[in-house]
């Protein structure tokens, strides 16, 4: 839908979702995402990123970007501009440590092969199914 209105770029998210046991995670669907759009829109990702590894899972399935919140709110609120500026560069530290040991020199081509995580169940929609929206 999001390329048929002519959209840039469309952002994962399930804010709210934490309230529901069953909703699904915004990573649980960010593959599936990825291939059906990747190339044709920018994929932002939020929800709960905490860990440079956290960045990297994200990465390795398909967002483009992650957006964080948490973490520099946080920093924020400990200890100013400067705080935030810290955890930011805590979270970009966690990164390189991260991309290090999976032996891979570039972000951009950490692939999904690189993981081991798989959603706990197959959330995504069969082809040929018809979404009916009312």
């Amino acid at each position: 839908m999001a390329l048929s209105c002519g959209a840039d770029g469309i952002v994962v998210s399930n804010h709210g979702g934490r309230q529901l046991d069953g909703a699904l995670s915004a990573m649980e669907v960010l593959a599936d995402i990825s291939a059906r759009v990747r190339g044709r829109l920018t994929i932002l990702i939020d929800g709960g990123f905490r860990r440079g590894t956290d960045i990297l899972k994200a990465k390795a399935l398909g967002a483009d970007a992650v957006l964080i919140g948490r973490a520099g709110v946080y920093g924020l609120a400990a200890g100013g501009e400067g705080g935030a500026s810290h955890a930011i560069d805590i979270l970009r530290n966690e990164v390189d440590r991260g991309l290090g040991l999976l032996g891979c020199p570039d972000i951009s081509d950490l692939k999904a092969d690189a993981l081991r995580f798989r959603p706990n169940h197959d959330y995504s929609v069969p082809s040929g199914t018809q979404i009916v929206r009312n």
